[in-house]
């Protein structure tokens, strides 16, 4: 391939919450670069995801999953996902394949009517149903809109994925290299180490604790040439919930430590002090300036 023929550009991934967003980007890079749970409304910030490759590179912006906001932080959330649709090259317009087509995910075709990006329809969790059951619902989003192709896969099990970034690649603008070979988010450290302890959060609580978590990273310096320290606050809105994150005897609270810990070790290749604590701030996610302060309103 031909200097000129490189191909780059950014492509966004849009769908109800919890359809697979994170997973199957995640896939598509080829290492974890978004946080995972099987709670819907995980991903807060629009990630930024870099695949380089020798013909192309692609610029993936995962956003947050659409959904009826019901306080500040999630009007913020859904319109960071449906700003960023003007903003892209290419959309990936993400649905279940073991689920009908239902009001989120028309109120979200209603959007991509309005924008003249192209869209590419991804059916994933074809791991969950029969394969006879493919060419109906890939028919029936023919009908639906024009979509530059209709791409069925599985995020979970890598099933087409390699198909999708091929179609994703062919529907991308001749263009120059954005990012430096090697680089994979355009994430400060501390975002990226604040994301991964709250991953850590919805993975151990689980239903015990509502979406109202937040993490900030405070302080993170180096003691020795190979210990980094790195204080952070899991804030919550109740007292309750403050409990609930401790745990009895500091139980949960030293097994999201030790579980984040060992992921931020595995991501910097160094040991790491992780100084993580707890504090309540009641209502937070209806408070802007609180939402500014942990990085998630626009400046």
């Amino acid at each position: 391939m031909s200097e000129r023929e490189h191909r780059s550009g950014f492509v966004t991934l849009i769908g109800r919450p919890n359809v697979g967003k994170s997973t199957l980007l995640n896939c598509l890079v080829g290492q974890k670069v978004a946080i995972i749970s099987d709670k819907p409304q995980t991903t807060r910030h629009q990630i930024r995801s870099i695949l380089t490759l020798p013909e192309a590179q692609v610029v993936f912006v995962d956003t947050p999953g659409v959904h009826k906001p019901r306080h500040l932080l999630g009007e913020y959330m859904v319109k960071a996902a449906l700003e960023t649709l003007k903003e892209v090259d290419l959309i990936i317009f993400i649905l279940e394949a073991h689920r009908p087509f239902g009001p989120g995910d028309n109120y979200i075709l209603e959007r991509l009517r309005e924008v003249k990006t192209p869209v590419i329809a991804c059916l994933n969790k074809i791991d969950l149903i029969r394969k006879e059951q493919l060419l109906p619902l890939i028919d029936e989003l023919r009908h639906k809109h024009q979509f530059v192709a209709i791409v069925p896969v599985s995020a979970l099990t890598g099933e087409n994925v390699d198909r999708l970034l091929t179609v994703i690649i062919e529907n991308l603008p001749p263009g120059p290299q954005y990012y430096p070979p090697g680089t994979v988010s355009d994430q400060p450290e501390r975002v990226v180490i604040a994301e991964l302890i709250r991953e850590k959060v919805f993975q151990l609580t689980r239903e015990e604790l509502p979406h109202g978590v937040a993490v900030m990273v405070e302080e993170m310096v180096p003691r020795t040439k190979d210990l980094l320290y790195i204080r952070a606050v899991v804030f919550a809105e109740r007292e309750s919930h403050k409990g609930i994150l401790i745990g009895q005897g500091g139980q949960m609270l030293k097994k999201i430590g030790q579980l984040a810990r060992e992921e931020i070790e595995a991501l910097f290749g160094q040991r790491v002090y992780l100084d993580l604590w707890v504090k309540v701030k009641p209502n937070w996610r209806r408070n802007e300036a609180f939402l500014r302060q942990v990085g998630y309103t626009p400046e």
